[in-house]
């Protein structure tokens, strides 16, 4: 079943890389839509407390450092 499945999913993916016909309309609003949940996502990590706060100490040392 799993093999089937895998299988299924590399002979599409294969397919998908060797047809260069383009993307219909559903694709590019699946393919917009997924690009929109990515941006998203990576809004929400990069503006989270621990990067900031990591940022903010990467450049306080960057600062900080004595010559």
């Amino acid at each position: 079943m799993v093999k089937s499945v895998l299988r299924e999913i590399q002979v599409r993916l294969l397919l998908a890389a060797v047809e260069d016909d383009g993307m219909s309309t559903a694709e590019y609003a699946v393919g917009t839509i997924a690009a929109a949940a990515f941006g998203a996502v990576l809004y929400t990590v990069v503006t989270g407390d621990s990067i900031v706060g990591a940022l903010t100490k990467i450049i306080d040392k960057a600062l900080n450092t004595t010559v």
